[in-house]
């Protein structure tokens, strides 16, 4: 009797019998890459759809930069306008399908434009944070406005608007009796409550430091 032919398949010029240690090896390595293949897609997928939701609040500067389809830019006004969660989450998805359209080009260019914006940001807040040192440093401490006119005077060489003294050390007076008045009413552990004054040091000295950047 004939005996019955292995079933099987040729790799390479060899043959690998069904259901073999080497079959079930080579099977093996073919599913881990198409599952590996099908994870990679899906994060890129993501990653994509994730850039296109930042780019919902991405300056109009910064975005008229950019070289995006029309239908993209439309789908990115438009939610900004949606508010109902499983709207918001469809249209997200579809944004997410219109950027995987995208050449990779176009797609690095966003993610820059999303880092200009982000450092601007970052810059922002540090002259804000600067901005209240200052102020906090005039009222507490009456040394401080000497070095502060230094300041402005350096400033105002540099295109800033004149400060004067007399306004200044009124305001600081003011911001000082304002917080002295408005304490023994608050609770305990609660914030000051700042009047006027208090703010409109702020401004100036935030208007004074935007010069010196």
């Amino acid at each position: 009797m004939s005996r019955k032919p292995k079933r099987g398949y040729y790799v390479k010029g060899h043959f690998v019998a069904e259901g073999s240690e080497l079959d079930l090896e080579l099977k093996a390595e073919l599913k881990g890459t198409t599952e590996q293949s099908r994870t990679d897609l899906k994060r890129e997928s993501q990653a994509q759809q994730d850039l296109g939701e930042a780019l919902i609040d991405l300056r109009a500067n910064l975005m008229a930069g950019l070289d995006l389809p029309e239908k993209l830019v439309s789908a990115l006004d438009e939610a900004k306008r949606i508010t109902d969660f499983g709207a918001r989450r469809r249209h997200l998805q579809y944004i997410g399908k219109l950027m995987r359209q995208l050449e990779p080009d176009t797609l690095d260019a966003a993610r820059a434009a999303l880092d200009v914006q982000h450092q601007g940001s970052a810059e922002e807040k540090q002259a804000l944070h600067q901005a209240e040192q200052w102020r906090d440093r005039l009222i507490a401490d009456d040394a401080a406005l000497t070095e502060w006119l230094a300041v402005a005077q350096d400033a105002q060489d540099h295109g800033a608007a004149s400060v004067d003294p007399q306004h200044l050390r009124a305001l600081i007076r003011q911001a000082r009796k304002d917080a002295q008045a408005t304490a023994p009413q608050e609770h305990a552990g609660a914030a000051v409550r700042h009047g006027k004054a208090y703010r409109e040091i702020f401004q100036i000295v935030k208007a004074t430091l935007a010069h010196l950047a």
